[in-house]
């Protein structure tokens, strides 16, 4: 058979000139394209039929154990090694059982590649025998053979995926997971032998990443190709790193161009009716529509140059007035549109624009979210180096939209779509601002005066911020000089789900005696009022704008509410201009608008409000920062992991972090890492009170970055590497377990299954077939800034998928000092 594949030496099962884990563009581009068809190589499924002692050859159980769980051994020892051997991407049963059952053996087969596989294929039930052959190996033949990686000769990529979804995704979801009942065994040709020798693939683990490289060549347009076995069994731990940063952000990463404008523009969410230039009727269709600012003649011709090119296609370009409020928010709601961000003009092309990148998300989140860039530019900046500069391009790209859209449209936007004129997200723009530059001269110190000068825009537009927005009315409560989550609107939020208000809008519809629709219509108009209904939507948008949508401890009194969350991040605006402005500019900060500001009344204001957090928050004798409802005049006492905001923003005393991380850290630290809330806060789940997604028992990828941060603030560095240890375990074993799932959030309790989310939103991340393409933004970023918390040991554990309560209990004494 000829292999146009086999340019390498036989006695090599790799070249040296590949790397095994190149991006998909390289290794599956068209430099390894087959320039010939080839015979289909033999693939068949097999079922071990062999005793468990048997089916390694001349390697005893006992042999094989050893080398693939290092853990295994630390249970029995009294002084277990601090640094483990190098880990193996393992799914056998737990290291806590070291003699699992007949049964869990037959359903979990290890994956360990075994490549003098006996087993026999001609009996399913066993009824055939076959001599058992004895293999007579030198010792370095046996550490060759064992120890070589190999490379997989696949002829047919086409006829493989559909046998290995054929026999091994048996719940039929095109994903294979420990959930699925097959063999759990695929044999393969190798590349040496042109397909006629065979090794096999075995265990979830590897089968699934075969599932999703075979997914991704296909999708290259690959036919044929030669696999490394070095990516079906790489390090879980490695992998996942490796799939974030090269291939989850490219999939989330947005720039708007002149091709891809119409798709950007739509709008999923929401259908509309227009008539188009031809006039023709399209009835319940997806928008496309851009609104650009009053004062940006620029943009506007830009997309306008761009609808007329294309009179193939709908795409409407609308100006927006200078002045935006509620009214004329609710007055778009039936024409809704993406919102411009930053441009420049294409130095190359006066007619072009050039337009500042962006992370989205992910799922069913498609544009520029406020807090969520944040969390993606910690993760993003996590491997920016000299000569690797793509995400730091990305997470100053984020920024830079910030401030355009604090200049535009008044504020930083939930997202930026037009019924979010009036919403705003969680502030985090000067430590975004601040990271961002110290990257920049960290990297390229030469770039000083470039960076400065982006700092001092970003500075301007966080001042305007927190003096137009967080620090202004309705959002600022005088009397105790905190501030709330308290957006503009009128009516209902058009972006929800057309089922999610029913419950709510029920009684209204019987008593006006019209339909639903006809309700929402005259409600929205202001020709019904019902002023509780007013209410209900005010707290309603307001959990919208604080990102915590929706909980209990938020559910009808956000409005009300000085938050732990907001005012932490206030006072790290007050803190960060303060030191921007007597570090960097000599203190004197000298505005576009000619105004200068001094570091000494932000200083003044961070500490007027360390001492009202401490008044009206914080609560000596629960050692908890609660909320505090301003009309009440009372703590709204909900344990909420937002009670170590404070840390992270470094305006709680030392006094108060030692309380906090003593008397109730406890209360929140759950299996899988820091729980969103305790559950007795949360109080009993029923029909008529159904789960809330930012409550018990579910944990979120923000809550873990701000804690780690915050802790480490306070010299508290091991609870936050054994926090961070939790929730990379719990990522990394759901990964491992569900085809390399990657998802928005995590059920962090014990036994749970924690991609499966009982809550009225699911759960985003979970619908692909074969293969995850993007996972989700801020858990992403999560996984990355957690590793840089895990030393080598901890790493190596989370490889072998070592579960926290094994990994602390059977650490070495001098490695326990780094995780207490």
């Amino acid at each position: 058979m000829n292999n146009p594949f086999r340019h390498h030496r036989r006695t090599s099962s790799a070249s040296d000139n590949d790397d095994p884990f190149d991006l998909p563009e390289n290794y599956y581009g068209a430099k390894n394209m087959p320039n010939s068809k080839m015979g289909r190589v033999r693939t068949f499924s097999v079922f071990e039929t062999k005793p468990r002692n048997k089916m390694f050859g001349d390697f005893g159980i006992t042999d094989i154990k050893e080398q693939s769980s290092s853990s295994s051994s630390a249970n029995n020892s009294k002084s277990p090694t601090p640094v483990p051997s190098a880990p193996t991407p393992d799914i056998s049963p737990s290291v806590d059982d070291p003699k699992p059952s007949a049964v869990a053996l037959a359903r979990k087969p290890s994956i360990v590649p075994i490549y003098g596989d006996d087993s026999s294929t001609e009996s399913l039930n066993g009824s055939s025998q076959k001599t058992k052959v004895v293999h007579h190996f030198r010792r370095s033949s046996v550490d060759d053979s064992y120890l070589r990686p190999k490379k997989f000769y696949i002829n047919d990529i086409e006829s493989t995926l559909d046998e290995l979804l054929h026999n091994e995704d048996t719940d039929r979801n095109c994903q294979i997971t420990i959930e699925d009942t097959g063999p759990k065994v695929l044999r393969l040709g190798t590349a040496n032998s042109n397909g006629f020798n065979q090794a096999a693939v075995r265990g979830t683990y590897m089968l699934s990443n075969l599932l999703q490289e075979l997914t991704i060549a296909k999708r290259f347009g690959r036919n044929q190709m030669i696999l490394d076995e070095q990516r079906l069994n790489e390090n879980p731990v490695a992998r996942m790193k490796r799939l974030i940063s090269t291939q989850f952000w490219k999939s989330l990463t947005r720039q708007i161009t002149k091709d891809n404008i119409v798709d950007m523009s739509r709008d999923s969410k929401i259908k509309e009716t227009y008539v188009d230039d031809n006039g023709i009727l399209h009835e319940n269709a997806e928008p496309h529509r851009i609104y650009v600012p009053h004062n940006r003649a620029d943009q506007y011709e830009y997309f306008k140059a761009i609808k007329e090119s294309r009179p193939d296609i709908y795409f409407d370009v609308q100006y927006l007035p200078e002045k935006i409020d509620a009214k004329y928010i609710r007055s778009i709601n039936e024409k809704p549109g993406l919102l411009a961000l930053a441009s420049t003009p294409d130095p190359k092309n006066p007619k072009n624009m050039i337009n500042q990148p962006y992370v989205v998300p992910g799922g069913r989140f498609n544009e520029l979210y406020g807090w969520d860039s944040y969390m993606e530019t910690i993760g993003l900046l996590t491997d920016v180096t000299p000569t690797q500069q793509e995400h730091l391009v990305l997470a100053r790209g984020m920024t830079e939209n910030f401030i355009y859209e604090i200049h535009h449209y008044g504020k930083i936007l939930n997202a930026n779509r037009s019924y979010y004129l009036g919403r705003s997200q969680p502030p985090f723009l000067t430590d975004m601002a601040l990271r961002v530059y110290n990257k920049t001269i960290e990297i390229d110190p030469e770039r000083l005066e470039e960076a400065l000068d982006f700092l001092h825009r970003a500075t301007e537009a966080a001042i305007k911020e927190y003096e137009t927005v967080w620090c202004a009315k309705p959002r600022l409560d005088e009397k105790t000089g905190l501030s709330c989550y308290h957006p503009e609107g009128i009516g209902i939020p058009p972006e929800t789900e057309a089922t999610h208000f029913n419950a709510v809008l029920k009684p209204y519809v019987e008593k006006y005696k019209i339909s639903q629709e006809e309700f929402i219509e005259k409600y929205n108009l202001e020709e019904i009022k019902e002023p509780d209904l007013d209410e209900y939507f005010l707290h309603d948008r307001a959990v919208r704008e604080s990102g915590h949508d929706t909980s209990y401890r938020l559910e009808g009194k956000c409005a009300y509410l000085a938050t732990v969350d907001l005012n932490s991040l206030l006072y790290k605006y007050e803190v960060d201009i303060a030191f921007i402005i007597e570090s960097l500019f000599g203190d004197k900060f000298v505005c576009s608008t000619g105004r200068i500001e001094t570091a000494a009344p932000w200083a003044e204001k961070a500490k007027a409000r360390v001492a009202n957090v401490t008044k009206y928050l914080w609560n000596e004798k629960d050692s908890m920062f609660y909320d505090y409802h301003i009309k009440k005049e009372e703590q709204s006492k909900y344990e909420s992991a937002t009670a170590f905001w404070p840390l992270w923003s470094k305006m709680a005393t030392q006094e108060q972090a030692d309380k906090l991380v003593k008397n109730s850290l406890e209360k929140f630290e759950e299996f899988g890492g820091l729980v969103a809330g305790t559950l007795e806060s949360r109080g009993d789940i029923n029909l008529r009170r159904p789960s809330r997604q930012w409550d018990y028992p579910y944990g979120w990828a923000p809550q873990q970055i701000l804690a780690w941060i915050g802790l480490t603030n306070y010299g508290y560095d091991g609870c936050a590497r054994r926090l961070a240890y939790r929730w990379l375990y719990m990522m990394t074993r759901a990964f491992v377990d569900y085809n390399g799932v990657v998802v928005e959030k995590y059920n962090v309790t014990k036994g749970a299954v924690p991609h499966r989310v009982d809550a009225e939103y699911g759960n985003q991340g979970l619908d692909f077939k074969g293969v995850a393409t993007e996972g989700f933004g801020w858990v992403n970023a999560s996984y990355l800034f957690g590793l840089t918390f895990m030393n080598l040991h901890a790493k190596r554990c989370l490889g072998t998928l070592t579960p926290p309560d094994i990994f602390l209990r059977n650490m070495h004494p001098v490695q326990r000092e780094h995780f207490q």
